[in-house]
């Protein structure tokens, strides 16, 4: 019997519906297929993709907030204000503080709930891949680091480990392949001393789980020079040069979009992403499944 891989989806700021990853789920399970040995009956049934659809945690209050603003007199470039409230409002709100990490523990809940999932679909300790855009690679970022972290600091909320089971995948140990689109990583660097630490992929833990693994391991962060939200992530310190396998430059989204701000929400079915992705997650399955 095959061991499947696990994918969890990540979306970034704005209105997200809850197919918002109906898109790329389709695209990589195709790409996928197609790229299995023949003897697999249902080469599609090897995948299983899971959405970690955040938003409804912030978007009531956002509404409100928006609301709110409206009230407080006429105000100019709206389409934009709104797009601030979507990306910077998520962003502030998301960043816990000493005594308050309510958001932060709430969305990191719904992560948690989408990893308990795919342990039911996948298998409690199926390799997982993590494939993040926009605000949700720090929220990728920052669940992992504290999983990694979280025995010398106690980083986890209690709401976080309610929702949490203790299969090796929940706990973050077969954490194997990690994809940032459109990521603003570089932006948060600053809040820490030389630009901080990166999250180790694949998990220290992963060699307890599967043996030689390393070279289907990776992780790859995918930038648009014409996305103002995404930067490169190996210039940022000794430690992410090491940690990121390659930051590679694409040209996300259509004619409309792809050479200006607006490429920031091209990225989910760019061939330039699913292609690599899709044959990244082929030989992690054929790694797994030596001899099988």
């Amino acid at each position: 019997m095959s061991q499947r891989i696990a994918v969890a989806i990540v979306h970034g700021v704005g209105k997200q519906d809850a197919d918002f990853s109906a898109g790329i789920t389709r695209e990589l399970t195709h790409r996928f297929s197609a790229l299995l040995p023949k003897r697999i009956t249902s080469p599609e049934e090897e995948l299983a993709i899971e959405p970690v659809h955040w938003a409804p945690v912030l978007q009531r209050d956002e509404r409100e907030l928006w609301k709110r603003m409206k009230r407080g007199g006429n105000l100019d470039f709206t389409a934009l204000r709104r797009f601030m409230i979507d990306f910077a409002a998520d962003a502030i709100a998301y960043q816990p503080t000493p005594n308050d990490d309510l958001v932060y523990g709430q969305i990191h809940a719904v992560f948690a709930h989408a990893l308990d999932r795919l342990a039911e679909k996948a298998g409690p300790a199926a390799p997982l891949c993590v494939i993040a855009h926009s605000l949700g690679t720090v929220i990728a970022s920052n669940y992992f680091y504290d999983l990694q972290t979280d025995a010398s600091r106690g980083a986890i909320p209690d709401v976080v480990r309610q929702a949490m089971g203790d299969t090796p995948i929940e706990q973050g140990e077969t954490f194997s392949l990690l994809y940032t689109l459109g990521s603003p990583l570089s932006i948060w660097s600053l809040r820490y001393e030389d630009f901080g630490r990166p999250i180790d992929v694949p998990s220290p833990k992963l060699a307890q789980h599967y043996g030689n693994l390393d070279r289907a391991t990776e992780w790859v962060n995918f930038y648009d020079r014409d996305d103002v939200i995404g930067y490169p992530l190996k210039s940022l310190n000794a430690a992410y040069r090491k940690a990121v396998k390659r930051d590679r430059e694409i040209n996300a989204g259509n004619i409309l979009t792809s050479w200006n701000p607006a490429s920031h929400l091209g990225y989910w079915t760019d061939n330039d992403v699913t292609v690599p992705i899709a044959r990244s997650l082929a030989k992690l399955w054929k790694a797994v499944n030596r001899g099988n």
